[in-house]
């Protein structure tokens, strides 16, 4: 082979190698590009359900489908090594292939937002479940929460009836939740603000946990001012040490299983263990479930003389009295027509 031929031939192989490493060069940038643009499309947003052991093709091929993203093929590339989380996502074309990617990565999952008040009975929280889609069984739930409540985990170990344990705030609560995830999720937050949250309370406390969620409910129900929860609270432990009945309409409404504006003398004889108009000492188990400030008010009850307490004027505060003579007074001014 002669000079020129070696000389044309290392110069024909230094051009092919940089044509390759231009086209690979290239390739990457668009690969690149690819992964950090959207599709576009508008603000539209579709629901992709990814399976437990879903591939990234699988994954791909739904998302391509519903027009998220341009190519099922390059998706799986670019994600190639990672995992991802199963559950239901809200994907939109304007998201990136790289942030749809991340977001399964980290299960940034659909979630639906539920508020339960403070006071809220577990069949009312099951309603409200059932009407946001968030379960498919209120049933079901009912029969978890108030049976079989034991098979959950806390740091304490949960009665079998929830009520009083589903810790009232704003969830959010991932599309496809089961029954058992959305109630050890309302009895784990129980389980920090409360349980270990108020442990040397519940410590210095003469009462067990279940006496004092008890008691709290009691309070939930009938305070409606932050101001009387601590007194309210107070003549339940003085009637208590007393060994004297606590008389609270709530737990006949409880007991009765609906509400009633105004009781009636019959309604008090209902017979069930929750109505303390029949019953001494405290009902069963919770009425309802409690928030912290009417825990709070069980666990630092106001030291006074009061035995009872009767609704004011004005509907909300309560007027105290510690004989039954100045708690008949006490009625007679909440009765007096305001001028």
């Amino acid at each position: 082979m002669s000079l020129n031929q070696r000389r044309r031939g290392c110069i024909g192989g230094v051009v092919l190698v940089f044509l390759l490493g231009l086209l690979a060069g290239t390739g990457g940038l668009l690969y690149w590009r690819w992964g950090s643009q959207a599709r576009g499309g508008g603000s539209r947003v579709e629901r992709v359900a990814v399976a437990p052991g879903a591939t990234l093709a699988t994954v791909g091929e739904a998302l391509q489908e519903r027009g998220i993203v341009r190519s099922a093929l390059l998706f799986g590339l670019l994600g190639r090594g990672t995992t991802l989380k199963p559950g239901v996502y809200d994907v939109s074309p304007s998201e990136t292939p790289r942030r749809l990617l991340r977001r399964m990565a980290d299960g940034d999952v659909a979630t639906v937002r539920v508020t339960f008040p403070e006071g809220f009975t577990v069949q009312k929280i099951a309603r409200r479940l059932k009407d946001r889609g968030i379960i498919g069984d209120e049933t079901a739930f009912l029969r978890l929460v108030t049976t079989k409540g034991d098979t959950l985990r806390a740091s304490f170990v949960p009665p079998r009836n929830l009520e009083g344990y589903l810790f009232p705030d704003t969830y959010r609560f991932p599309i496809g939740f089961t029954e058992k995830q959305v109630a050890q999720e309302m009895l784990s937050l129980f389980d920090r603000i409360v349980a270990k949250g108020r442990s040397e309370d519940l410590s210095r406390s003469r009462r067990s946990l279940s006496e004092i969620v008890t008691i709290a409910s009691l309070i939930e129900r009938e305070a409606e001012t932050e101001g009387d929860r601590p007194r309210i609270a107070g003549v339940i432990y003085n009637r208590l040490a007393r060994n004297q009945r606590l008389e609270i309409d709530a737990t006949v409404q409880y007991a009765r299983g609906q509400h009633k504006a105004r009781l009636l003398y019959r309604d008090l004889e209902v017979d069930s263990p929750y109505n303390t108009y029949r019953n001494a000492g405290l009902p069963p188990g919770a009425i309802c479930c409690p928030g912290i400030a009417s825990i709070d008010a069980a666990l630092h009850p106001k030291t006074s003389p009061y035995l009872y307490y009767v609704a004011g004027p004005d509907g909300r505060s309560h007027l105290f009295a510690r004989t039954f003579a100045e708690h008949k007074q006490n009625i007679a001014t909440a009765r007096r027509p305001r001028s």
